[in-house]
């Protein structure tokens, strides 16, 4: 049908109407694509180039070598190697299970460390690296590049690792580093990005744990440009790091080495330490460890051995360890009463070989007793009962007092692990910690060094330091930072008077040089450089009247771990001293026999600075010394790591 011009032109109007609708719809569409397209493309435009080129590049940090440890003479006692290793980006793996099956058909791998990597990669962000395998062989890290194609999110890197070079010898002085722990983060409320790179190795134990911030050092940047599969494509730019201070302690290597071979096969401990400035020059404890042992992850079962040995290996004995003093306090007691004028160098005290107080008998050493016994005698034969009578009358707490003065009961500040503060008991520390009161007997025991008193080896060294000099001398570790020189602890002369202090030197001069005296075997004969010390023997087991009756057992017929500790102390020359000397043998029996010679023989390697000359002692011991001179020399000869065995059946 035909339709009317009116309907065409209702029709055409209709249509124009529709399509000027539509046209203005595109138009505004249009308009509002071009207008976001400007937005994007004028107004954000930076805003969309970070983005591209965070696309395409990648920051990441550079850890900082780790600064270098020395003795006081620069030789190298921590130092770093390069270490190839091999890092897993999960983000970039996609599957990392499949990824780490490709990647041990060219690097082993075992089936534990699998489960690690995947276990430790689930803690963590998706783009840190996780560690696969380290101390890696150049040859397998070429292997890995050749096949990265088939490898994504794996990377080969080089970085450093620390390294002890003297192995054992410093393993309780400077400690050892590890990879960062879960615990470790746990402890710090910002902790620094540094310790976020994969296996970055922190201070674990010694210098390296509690000068950790002074040796870290800061991290730089590295700014790489990758492809859309995340492969870096080239260096863009770099930003080194700050490297850690270097620091130099006052040890000596030398010395170090000689105290760990002198003290082989035994429980023991010694301390070196300047009597003028205070630098400890050897601080020993045996037996020892390989401290690499833990930087490139020490198996299950060396661990164990490790902390199943009764001889302690592990333990840090010099700082760390307490042990009753025995008779080397016996100085202590000896300078209370003078400084309170209770007793006089003239005065003397009977010995019976014991003492009675309130019914109970304080037995002496000597079960015959000393006879009539002055202050020089006491130390020289070192008489029990004289100073049972002294402590009585002197009084704890001016004993306890002399013994803070001459630093027993301070924790030194010092950078190792678990100084030791030691115990020096009053009647105020009875009521705190055993809630109970002070009574005599437990002054008389605290006199001869028993009981209750506790301290350390590092703390007898300054005892005997202080004593030997007059000088409130205090320990010093660090002699310097990036070659800035550290303060020198002397407080000059202690308020202690020369009178006392020269009564007390004479006694412990004669305990070595007079003919009676209880290290007589142990002496000097090198003129001038004679030493004074005082043996020790601490009790670790109570003795019943029973076997008082019978005869003390000896103890070498005692099971190890029930013997006493043997201690002595000395420094030297007499006349001039320059070094003291603290040695504790764990179990050793009497100090007279297994510390003083322990002792002498590491005064003279300082004093001599080497092997000293066999005229510095007695003839009638010079065949024995020689031989034992070429054993420790034939212990030294080898590698610092194969010098000794961790445990009591060292070489």
């Amino acid at each position: 049908m035909k339709r009317s011009p009116i309907d065409t032109e209702k029709s055409a109007r209709g249509i124009t109407r529709r399509g000027l609708f539509l046209g203005g719809l595109q138009v505004s569409f249009a308009a509002l694509l071009l207008g976001r397209m400007r937005f994007m493309q004028v107004d954000q435009t930076e805003e969309y180039r970070t983005l591209a080129e965070e696309n395409r590049i990648k920051f990441q940090l550079i850890p900082p070598a780790r600064g270098l440890i020395h003795d006081r003479n620069g030789k190298l006692i921590a130092g770093n190697e390069q270490n190839y290793r091999i890092v897993l980006v999960r983000e970039d793996a996609g599957d990392p299970a499949k990824v780490l099956n490709r990647l041990r058909k060219i690097v082993w791998i075992d089936d534990e460390e699998i489960t690690r990597v995947l276990s430790e990669m689930k803690r963590r962000s998706s783009f840190v690296p996780v560690t696969v395998a380290d101390r890696v062989a150049w040859e397998d890290i070429a292997e890995v590049a050749i096949n990265a194609p088939v490898l994504p999110g794996i990377t080969p890197e080089v970085g450093l690792s620390r390294l002890y070079p003297r192995a054992s010898d410093f393993a309780h002085v400077v400690g050892y580093v590890g990879p960062v722990s879960d615990y470790d983060l746990s402890k710090l409320e910002d902790p620094d990005p540094l310790l976020q790179i994969p296996r970055f190795q922190i201070g674990k134990s010694g210098v390296e744990a509690k000068l950790e911030l002074t040796l870290r050092g800061s991290s730089g940047t590295r700014e790489v440009e990758v492809n859309a599969l995340g492969r870096e494509m080239r260096e863009l730019g770099r930003e080194d790091g700050q490297p850690g201070d270097n620091i130099q302690l006052t040890v000596d290597a030398d010395l170090q080495a000689y105290v760990q071979a002198r003290m082989a096969g035994e429980s023991a401990a010694a301390v070196v330490m300047d009597t003028q400035t205070g630098d400890l020059l050897a601080i020993g404890s045996a037996p020892s460890f390989d401290p690499n042992k833990f930087v490139r992850g020490i198996s299950g079962s060396d661990y164990r051995s490790l902390l199943n040995d009764p001889y302690r290996p592990l333990a840090a004995k010099p700082a760390q360890g307490t042990y009753p003093p025995g008779s080397t306090f016996k100085m202590v007691t000896a300078l209370a009463a003078l400084e309170e004028g209770v007793i006089g160098l003239g005065e003397t005290v009977k010995c019976y070989g014991h003492l009675e107080v309130h019914k109970r008998r304080f037995h002496c050493w000597k079960r015959a007793g000393h006879g009539k016994v002055d202050m020089v005698k006491s130390l020289r034969e070192s008489c029990d009962v004289y100073y049972y009578d002294v402590a009585q009358r002197v009084g704890i707490e001016k004993i306890a007092a002399m013994a803070r003065r001459l630093g027993l009961g301070d924790r030194h500040d010092l950078p190792l692990s678990a100084v030791a503060e030691g115990l020096v008991p009053d009647k105020a520390w009875k009521r705190q910690a055993r809630g109970a009161d002070w009574v005599i007997g437990d002054s008389l025991n605290a006199g001869i060094g028993q009981g209750f008193v506790l301290a350390s080896p590092l703390q007898l060294a300054v005892m005997t330091a202080r004593i030997s000099t007059g000088l409130a001398v205090s320990p010093r570790l660090v002699r310097s930072i990036n070659g800035v020189e550290q303060p020198i602890l002397n407080d000059g002369p202690m308020a202690i008077s020369g009178e006392s202090l020269r009564i007390v030197r004479q006694g412990m001069y004669e305990v070595v040089n007079a003919k009676r005296g209880t290290g007589g075997r142990s002496k000097i004969v090198a003129e001038g450089l004679r030493m004074a010390g005082k043996t020790g023997t601490s009790q670790v087991r109570n003795i019943t009247k029973a076997e008082r009756a019978r005869g003390v057992s000896r103890n070498e017929d005692l099971p190890w771990n029930r013997r006493d500790h043997a201690l002595f102390v000395c420094y030297a020359p007499a006349e001039s001293p320059r070094y003291a000397v603290s040695v504790v043998v764990e179990h050793g029996g009497g100090g007279s026999k297994a510390a003083a010679p322990i002792a002498r023989d590491i005064l003279l390697q300082a004093v001599y600075g080497g092997e000293p000359p066999l005229e510095a002692y007695p003839s009638s011991q010079r065949g024995t010394i020689r031989s034992r001179q070429r054993e420790i020399e034939e212990m030294l000869s080898r590698p610092p790591a194969e010098r000794f065995s961790e445990g009591k059946d060292q070489a």
